[in-house]
């Protein structure tokens, strides 16, 4: 959840640090604070508040040094206070760590460390952590040794970036269940929690594994496993560009993220979806035999990635004649479920690090499942884990409210699903060419809804900005739509929305019916549009507003309804694509007219690597 950065080189470490956390600031942005060595010893700056506010300490404070780390804050344990923010020394003031992450038996330690003498100046885990690798060092021969001892000592997930003034020379970084990404440049050497913070300065990176500890410095990169014993990790060569984490004059991240997804759908279909039908058989080492020994598909993610699975789950089921289950990572792991040999298992995630589908993922694992990720990080700790993987190929994302990942994720999906009803039998060759035909066609599809449908979502967001709750409701494919339209809202609006399939209505949300609360129904031309049409009317019956996103040219919904925002027609399977664009839309127009940090909403965390 928190960012973490470290340099150590020829460069201004303030100046890298700095842009470092203002590229991770999406990871948290509660308080922010930064760690320099420098000619008259430690120097630590810390705020309460955003990147900007520490910029301003630390340019007042006229600091300079050439190795440091810093910190972004989602604060867990302890409140936002300055106290509170990273980075934390121990009282002697040898050491400086920031951490991303929870110590679950970070209270045993503090007690055992009171007794032996030590103060705290906060109420953090992180703090814990710092004073009692003071004391192991005190103890042991080499750093890597304390930081070995002190991994034996910590429950729970961390990342760490380390300085020791006894070194002038290098930072040290120890990961256990967070992420944790080396930078190597030429007599410098960086990290960060996600390769966004270091495409401006490397594309060669490391991605520590679990119980990995490394030292940087100007004469390269030394990793040791768990054990401590001397390893090499792969050096990987990042494939995302500048241009692909900036705004490119758009006023926000989000609004740039929902106008690439054209973009986003023409890379995750190429290679996988032709005129001619679908092909995975470069990325995925399945045979016949084994993709016909499956009896049952479980989906596995969180918030707008459960949302897209949802989605895939109802063409994964029509498509391959498959049993499939979608859940929510943090109820999947403790459910009593059969994902044997029998069981593929897919997961998706867009960090690839979302702690609760990673213990999802291991449960399956160790039971037998086929275990598939679908991610945008391949250097994940969810790629790395898995059997088998199938990348978004979205670029990154900085916008906390997932869009274009959320784009991304259903298409993997679809092309999946596809796959694997024409290689198990399920599918005849003309009805998947017909339908991959159909999603070739979405990217220009998307891009034509989203030249012509934001001026009247605009219009729409004018005359509800004030309202503090809405309703929405969906069908079929339509009802995953609604779940991530009313998610969209709440989150970046900060308004209360609740969505429902909407043949559920009856069963409770009507009672809150009226002139006071809108009803957006998701309600292209389907197979249940009739039955969606009769739902409409129950509302109206109870005064409710109806805003409607219908089929173009359908001339029947805007008799029932106050507005319709039409988006082109398609399959009935691809009409997800289409549907949820107005709705991204109407959250992020809601957000401007009642000034929320739409990049940055508040509670919010782009990375949820603590359960």
């Amino acid at each position: 959840m928190c960012g973490i950065v470290g340099y150590v080189g020829a460069r201004n470490a303030c100046d890298v640090l700095l842009d470092g956390l203002r590229r991770l600031e999406y990871r948290g942005y509660d308080s922010a604070g930064l760690a320099v060595w420098t000619a008259e010893g430690l120097r630590i700056v810390k705020e309460v508040g955003k990147v900007a506010e520490l910029a301003a300490a630390t340019s007042a404070a006229g600091l300079k040094g050439c190795r440091g780390i810093g910190h972004t804050r989602w604060a867990t344990h302890g409140g936002v206070t300055q106290a509170n923010a990273h980075p934390h020394a121990d009282d002697r003031q040898r050491f400086a760590l920031v951490h991303n992450g929870i110590v679950e038996n970070y209270g045993e330690l503090q007690e055992e460390l009171e007794k032996q003498g030590a103060v705290f100046a906060s109420e953090t885990d992180s703090e814990v952590v710092v004073q009692l690798l003071a004391r192991l060092r005190g103890s042991c021969d080499s750093m890597h040794e304390a930081m070995k001892q002190l991994q034996s000592r910590l429950r729970g997930s961390f990342a760490l970036a380390i300085l020791d003034g006894e070194d002038p020379d290098h930072f040290f970084c120890v990961r256990q269940g967070s992420p944790l990404v080396l930078g190597l440049g030429k007599a410098e050497a960086f990290c960060a929690s996600d390769v966004s913070a270091l495409l401006p300065y490397t594309r060669e990176v490391i991605y520590l594994e679990d119980g990995d500890m490394a030292s940087l410095g100007t004469d390269g990169v030394v990793v040791w496993n768990a054990a401590g014993e001397q390893v090499h990790r792969r050096v990987s060569v990042v494939d995302w560009d500048m241009a692909m984490v900036e705004k490119d004059g758009f006023p926000h991240y989000m609004l740039k993220e929902i106008h690439e997804q054209g973009a986003v759908l023409r890379a995750t279909l190429k290679g996988r979806i032709s005129p001619e039908g679908v092909d995975l058989a470069g990325e995925l080492d399945w045979n016949d035999a084994l993709m016909r020994s499956w009896k049952r598909i479980h989906v596995v993610a969180c918030g707008t990635a459960y949302y897209a699975s949802l989605a895939g789950q109802r063409v994964l089921e029509r498509w391959t004649g498959m049993e499939v289950l979608s859940d929510i990572a943090s109820e999947y792991r403790y459910r009593h479920l059969r994902a044997d040999s029998d069981t593929l298992a897919i997961f998706v995630s867009q960090s690839g690090e979302t702690a609760d589908t990673l213990a999802a993922l291991r449960k399956a694992r160790s039971e037998g499942a086929r275990c598939l990720a679908v991610t945008n990080v391949r250097g994940s700790t969810l790629a790395r884990e898995v059997h088998d993987t199938l990348l978004l190929k979205a670029g990154p994302e900085i916008g906390v409210a997932a869009t274009k990942t959320f784009m991304g994720q259903m298409a993997t999906l679809y092309a999946l699903a596809l796959y694997l009803g024409l290689r198990r039998g399920a599918m005849l060759p003309a009805e998947v060419k017909r339908l991959a035909e159909g999603l070739l066609q979405l990217p220009y599809r998307v891009e034509t809804l989203l030249a012509r449908c934001d001026a009247p979502v605009q219009e729409l967001a004018a005359r509800y900005a004030q309202v503090r709750s809405f309703l929405f409701l969906g069908r079929g494919h339509s009802y995953p739509v609604a779940l991530e339209g009313a998610l969209k809202l709440k989150e970046i609006s900060y308004v209360h929305a609740e969505a429902y399939a909407a043949g559920e209505m009856k069963h409770g949300p009507i009672a809150l019916l009226e002139p006071e609360l809108p009803v957006f129904v998701v309600a292209p031309r389907d197979s249940l549009y009739e039955k969606t049409i009769s739902n409409i009317q129950e509302a109206r019956a109870r005064k409710a507003p109806v805003v409607a996103v219908g089929t173009e040219g359908d001339t029947l919904l805007p008799q029932h309804v106050e507005q319709v925002i039409p988006v082109p027609w398609s399959d009935e399977e691809l009409t997800p694509f289409l549907t949820v664009i107005p709705l991204q839309l109407f959250a992020y127009h809601m957000a401007r007219l009642r000034n929320c940090a739409i990049d940055q909403p508040r509670n919010l965390a782009k990375s949820v690597t603590v359960e």
